[in-house]
């Protein structure tokens, strides 16, 4: 999964690199050539191993005010089309953005097993990688937002910001259970 995510990040000639966030002793990269960055800096949350990248891209020389695009390698299914679309969108945002779809079907909320409601839904979004904003604005949210936060959106939220909504395909799903395997692997055979 991670091979195909930096495929599409690597064919976006534009980005000035890519860093990969892994655990410390995870040796894959160690075993498999990848022009990446590489940094054993993971922590145990989303939130925590995103913040421990963005300190290490500003070791790295990285500015506060440049933009980085945060992605979820779960999403191995992301197009470099689909990158540049966020790109082409947040670019000219003071606030920055994330990829999503308005939900589509019919939301209901439960109770006990059964349903309790059926709830508006043209106002709802599914929630994508990449995200993009400024690295520092970024730091400050996740900082202040803890661990609690599942997405950097939600941080940005609670920092009083509002984030920009680019419309994402729904190809570009979470590989998240065990069923979602095999779609993945078929889309990425067709591709």
């Amino acid at each position: 999964m991670v091979v195909h995510t930096l495929a599409a990040f690597s064919s976006v000639k534009r980005l000035a690199g890519t860093l990969v966030v892994v655990s410390v002793g995870d040796d894959f990269f160690a075993r498999n050539d990848a022009p990446v960055l590489v940094e054993a800096c993971g922590g145990a949350t989303r939130a925590e191993s995103v913040g421990n990248g963005l300190a290490a891209l500003l070791e790295r020389g990285a500015a506060p005010t440049d933009w980085v695009l945060v992605h979820d390698a779960a999403r191995c299914l992301i197009t470099p089309a689909q990158i540049n679309a966020l790109i082409d969108a947040c670019l000219p945002d003071t606030v920055g953005g994330l990829l999503a779809l308005p939900l589509p079907d019919t939301l209901k909320a439960a109770s006990n097993g059964r349903v309790a409601a059926t709830l508006e839904r043209s106002d709802k979004w599914l929630a994508q990688t990449p995200q993009m904003f400024r690295i520092g604005a970024l730091q400050a949210a996740l900082a202040a937002a803890g661990d609690a936060v599942t997405d950097e959106s939600s941080a940005m939220e609670l920092a009083g910001l509002a984030p920009m909504l680019v419309p994402g395909s729904a190809q570009n799903f979470k590989v998240t259970y065990p069923q979602d395997f095999a779609l993945a692997e078929r889309l990425l055979l067709v591709r």
